[in-house]
């Protein structure tokens, strides 16, 4: 049977399909750096003609909903400008978990007042459709806003990066999804929920609330890029099952985009890091880690330390410096001294080429980001596959504030529990030059990095912008 509605007029039914345009030009334009900017705008203009025609669909109660559109839009303009990039992984995370609630609280409003969704038949019953939305939508919409919160808690340092390893969470896992896809099935068919009573949609989002956690804490740091675009991906699909809720063609249009246009990418990463898409679902993957993965701070090894000078003498006598950004370089925010670092070597005659790794970072393009701001050519940054087979004919490797992208153990160490991920050849370069804070802590993943005592490594031990701004001071001072 057929919602119990008004048909949507022409017009905008017209406007919502230019939206969904405009959103599908938005994640065009957002798959290269030259074109992110206008990717941005199409995105912008596209989600304006969606609220305002759905504004204009429902007029009843507008001063209340944009009071609350002035409200929202005020804070998230204040968190906007006040935030750092080095938290903008965490404010992402913390941005989904504020989608899935809205998931769960349309989806529980629509429960208790279905006649004002129009998703009721003629003896006042909510469709069985309607159910079946509804219980997904809330359920979807659940485990991505407790599991969000996990990830905002991992990457904001609130809990520990390292995996919380439930016993038989695998088992745990499966029996509460297939727990909340039966109540589900129930919920759509049974009478007393037809009459928007009983437990079931209750239990179902309790369920739901478990397992967005229990999936997300197995999964250690290191491996947290892929859970944000996960998380992005559930939140899509929580949107657009309440779409089909709402009867909003705009919001299904555009939850479908981010919810495939995610999966698409974790399903990218994953292949960059050799690990399996289905592992990441399931939750936990990488997790299981032996003693590499347990130390929790470097081993205490001889090493070759180096000073700033001695760095801006190596550099600039070399013909090709290939430079490694990663965590530590965000925190310091040296990414404007790098650029100029980088501009005075090639003003020395100096090929300066910059290496990306997918999961640099806490989020997908943390680093790409970030070289962007500083304004780095976009011709001189390289993703992995790229630029990996370069480090063996190249002079330099500057790496700066990277550690496990850079870890040849995940090549060697099968209880490493990065172990399976391709890194950045960074050992094969005639001389490594690793910046980083102390010698007395170990990457996000747990894991000391053999490269720091190898032979033709030469450690930076200090925080990363000044080391960087003393490089440049030595490259304006020095010459051949």
């Amino acid at each position: 049977m057929e919602h119990a509605v008004a048909a949507t007029p022409a017009w905008a039914v017209l406007a919502y399909l230019v939206a969904g345009v405009l959103f599908i030009l938005a994640l065009r334009g957002l798959s290269s750096p030259e074109s992110s900017q206008a990717g941005n705008r199409n995105g912008m203009i596209g989600m304006l003609i969606a609220v305002g025609t759905t504004l204009a669909l429902h007029p009843t109660g507008l001063p209340l909903i944009i009071g609350a559109i002035a409200i929202g839009g005020g804070i998230g303009w204040v968190i906007a400008q006040r935030i750092q990039m080095t938290a903008m992984p965490e404010l992402v995370a913390g941005f989904h978990s504020l989608v899935g609630m809205a998931a769960v609280l349309v989806g529980c409003a629509a429960y208790l007042n279905p006649a004002s969704f129009g998703i009721v038949d003629s003896a006042g019953a909510i469709l069985g459709v309607s159910r079946v939305e509804m219980g997904l939508g809330v359920a979807i919409g659940a485990i991505t806003f407790s599991g969000s919160i996990i990830a905002f808690l991992k990457l904001s340092g609130r809990m520990s990066g390292s995996p919380i390893l439930l016993p038989g969470r695998h088992v745990l896992n499966l029996g509460v999804l297939v727990g909340i896809l039966v109540l589900t099935g129930i919920f759509a068919t049974d009478a007393t929920a037809a009459a928007g009573q009983g437990p079931l949609l209750w239990i179902i989002l309790a369920l739901s609330f478990i397992i967005g956690v229990t999936l997300i804490i197995p999964i250690g740091g290191a491996d947290m890029p892929v859970v944000i675009s996960m998380l992005n991906s559930y939140s899509g699909w929580a949107a657009a099952a309440m779409g089909f809720t709402l009867q909003n063609t705009a919001m299904i249009i555009t939850g479908a985009l981010v919810g495939s246009s995610g999966a698409i990418l974790s399903y990218i990463m994953c292949r960059a890091m050799n690990r399996s898409f289905i592992s990441v679902i399931a939750g936990g993957f990488g997790a299981d880690a032996g003693p590499a993965g347990e130390k929790g701070a470097a081993i205490q090894k001889s090493y070759k330390a180096g000073s700033a000078d001695d760095a801006a003498f190596i550099m600039q006598n070399a013909e090709s410096v290939i430079i490694v950004p990663g965590y530590g370089m965000a925190v310091s925010q040296a990414q404007h001294a790098l650029r100029e670092m980088g501009d005075l070597l090639k003003k020395e005659g100096v090929s300066v080429k910059y290496a990306i790794h997918p999961v640099a970072g806490r989020m997908p393009g943390h680093m790409n980001v970030l070289l962007a701001e500083a304004n780095v050519p976009y011709d001189e940054v390289f993703e992995l596959e790229d630029i990996n087979s370069e480090f063996g004919q190249c002079d330099v490797a500057f790496v700066i504030g990277a550690n496990d992208v850079t870890n040849p153990l995940a090549k060697t160490d099968k209880s490493s529990p990065i172990y399976g991920m391709p890194i950045l050849d960074v050992e094969k370069a005639k001389t490594v030059l690793f910046v980083k804070r102390s010698m007395g802590g170990v990457g996000y993943a747990g894991v000391d990095n053999p490269v720091f005592y190898a032979d033709n490594t030469m450690m930076l031990l200090a925080d990363a912008k000044k080391m960087v701004e003393n490089i440049v001071k030595g490259l304006n001072g020095g010459g051949h």
